[in-house]
């Protein structure tokens, strides 16, 4: 019995252990030194087939502080763990790697992004989605600007009507999108806002409020609504990992209008926390298949769903979702579905 168990383990293990490796990439490097400009999808584009899969075989380094973070100069190094691959960093200082425990005075901001910050600039511009649209029709709105101008931009001043809460000294500027729902159920996912710009609040008289536009988009209009800022900050280290429950969604829209979706563009999914996702899960996208007539049998048949791009969900709401797409090998467009990778 004891040998029967002892086989089982032995066997358990070997199983495992080739799991991981199956994850590598054939022909990955042993070692890789981080150099400025790297992202980590493309680092863990080096080492593995399925790059979204670095969080599984990641080995914290115990010597160093926050091991999650990776720098310019560090060397990633494949090693084995109990018999089973992981990759580990060890930091570099000034070309040398250092194995001793060390303390890095560089901000995090120098900590390589998950991927490339222009793309990362994308997700400032995406908006929010709200999950009750009375938020945004009882809203404060924009009734003008200086000399009676009926659109501003960054630098000019307007004045917006309704109840402000006090002590708060700045207001995103929105404008309401498209409301979503479940085509077959009819139920109410979420309404796209679309930000404006911020403004920052010089006065208040009764329920007029002065703002002086510190950025913006593109120019605000008479009727945008302000909204306290999200308190969602945008970081560039969070790690991509697979999705924890069985993800069957589709794209419902793009932010920005194009109708061609390609490489780093976002897009709005219809699945949200309800539905298990959190930011960083990452999810294939496919192409519906085309429908095509058989002429030997006479019938209309549809041809299998084709895998098309791969893209990582960075904001998520109750039933609405943003997700960015990481690498398209054909033209994407609205209503192509996105499923676990």
């Amino acid at each position: 019995m004891r040998k029967t168990l002892l086989g089982l383990l032995l066997l358990t293990t070997s199983f495992l252990a080739q799991a991981q490796e199956s994850v590598f990439k054939e022909g990955h490097p042993e070692t890789y030194r981080v150099v400025k400009g790297d992202t980590l999808w493309d680092i863990s584009g080096r080492f593995l087939s399925l790059p979204w899969k670095w969080p599984e075989i990641w080995h914290a380094n115990p010597q160093i502080d926050n091991p999650h973070l990776i720098y310019p100069g560090d060397m990633i190094s494949l090693i084995y763990v109990d018999g089973q691959p992981r990759l580990t960093v060890n930091r570099g200082q000034g070309g040398t790697i250092v194995l001793s425990p060390t303390v890095r005075s560089s901000p995090v901001a120098e900590a390589i992004p998950t991927i490339p910050l222009e793309a990362i600039n994308a997700f400032l511009d995406a908006g929010r989605i709200l999950d009750d649209p009375a938020t945004i029709e009882s809203a404060p709105y924009v009734i003008g600007g200086q000399a009676q101008s009926v659109v501003a931009g960054a630098g000019s001043r307007v004045y917006a009507r309704g109840e402000i809460e006090e002590g708060v000294p700045s207001f995103g500027i929105y404008r309401r999108g498209k409301s979503y729902s479940n085509a077959e159920t009819g139920e109410f996912l979420g309404l796209h806002i679309q930000e404006i710009g911020n403004g920052k609040v010089m006065s208040t008289e009764g329920d007029i409020t002065t703002l002086n536009i510190s950025r913006s988009n593109q120019e605000v209009r008479i009727g945008d609504r302000l909204l306290k800022t999200e308190e969602r900050p945008v970081t560039s280290t969070f790690f991509p990992s697979d999705p924890e429950e069985e993800i069957n969604g589709l794209i419902l829209d793009v932010p920005n209008g194009v109708t061609q979706i390609g490489q780093y563009d976002v897009v709005i999914l219809n699945k949200g926390a309800v539905n298990g996702l959190e930011e960083g899960n990452v999810l294939a996208i496919y192409k519906t298949g085309e429908i095509v007539r058989d002429r030997i049998q006479n019938q209309q048949v549809q041809l299998p769903d084709e895998r098309a791009g791969m893209l990582m969900v960075f904001r998520v709401y109750e039933k609405m979702s943003y997700g960015i797409v990481l690498y398209a090998s054909r033209p994407l467009a609205i209503m192509d579905k996105v499923r676990n990778p």
